[in-house]
């Protein structure tokens, strides 16, 4: 039996909670973060409307009387064909204005986790990308992107840059969403068959980050649910979930098409860019459950719901 505080006369207040500021909380990532971390730690949170990555004197203004430990950067401008045309806009959002957030970040002494993306690779590699691997993006995007890396390591190698791919969860439609809308609607389903990464689950990324900055995690490290798979395949798995929770559907079969036959696709796209997350198990001692465990809890729990 422990003894009671009233025994030993002791008492111990509870730790502070950590702050963190979280900048693209209306964002498919930013919303479950915010949802995530709100329980344990003080979160303030600003959306687009608040927080405009284009007005970098708005950004700086607006955390300037802002007491944080952690800043998070879920915000970019992630339309991968929008930025082929806008390269300007593309690299203030992506580049520029991560940088400024690591510099206040610097300022106040906090840490800057910046979220970028699989399309800084060209995709030529057959294997899962690791951390050390050549950024060669093929596209206006993917250059901001890592340009954006680039700048928010060079004000502090302390800061840490999270490389995501293919994310999806339950604060905003992704392509798992428009796969199952399409299925009710349709008779016949397609996705592309040669174009291959890792599906990657907000819920988890949530728990994966909280362990990275726990163990300090910085420079840059790759978060992705284990395996990788085409678009068709991530498809056809969402569809085979969903009917066997009995959810109607039309189509039972997702079809094949060809990265070359996406003739509204301006961009161009990595064929493979399957990320590796062997680094962070290494840091953690957590391995990434298997993206088709994550779809199914997502299905299980969100979609199947709408």
């Amino acid at each position: 039996m422990e003894p009671s505080l009233e025994l030993t006369g002791r008492y111990e207040a509870p730790l502070p909670k950590m702050k963190i500021a979280i900048v693209g909380a209306n964002g498919r990532l930013g919303a479950a973060l915010v949802r995530e971390y709100q329980r344990d730690y003080e979160v303030t949170s600003y959306d687009r409307r608040q927080l405009d990555l284009r007005q970098l004197d708005r950004v700086r203004s607006a955390l300037a009387g802002a007491k944080f430990e952690l800043l998070i950067n879920c915000a970019a401008l992630t339309n991968v064909d929008y930025c082929e045309s806008h390269r300007e806009e593309a690299f203030a959002v992506n580049a520029g204005a991560p940088r400024l957030l690591a510099e206040i970040a610097n300022e106040k002494s906090a840490k800057l986790v910046h979220f970028s993306t699989d399309y800084v690779f060209d995709g030529k590699k057959t294997d899962p990308y690791v951390e050390e691997d050549k950024a060669v993006p093929l596209s206006v995007y993917g250059e901001s992107k890592f340009e954006g890396e680039r700048c928010v390591l060079e004000v502090s190698s302390q800061h840490l840059v999270v490389r995501l791919s293919w994310v999806f969860g339950p604060d905003k439609p992704s392509f798992i969403d428009q796969i199952v809308q399409r299925a009710r609607e349709n008779d016949v389903v397609t996705a592309v068959a040669d174009k291959f990464s890792a599906p990657t689950y907000t819920i988890d990324v949530a728990s994966w980050l909280r362990l990275a900055v726990d163990k300090d995690a910085n420079g840059i490290l790759h978060l992705a649910n284990n395996g990788g798979c085409s678009w068709q395949e991530w498809a056809q798995y969402a569809i085979d979930v969903c009917r066997s929770l009995g959810l109607p559907l039309k189509a039972e079969r997702v079809g094949a098409v060809s990265l070359a036959e996406m003739k509204n696709f301006v961009a161009r796209r990595p064929v493979h860019t399957v990320l590796s997350s062997a680094k962070f198990t290494a840091l953690a001692g957590v391995q990434p459950r298997h993206w088709r465990e994550a779809v199914a809890d997502y299905i299980s729990a969100d979609v199947s719901k709408k």
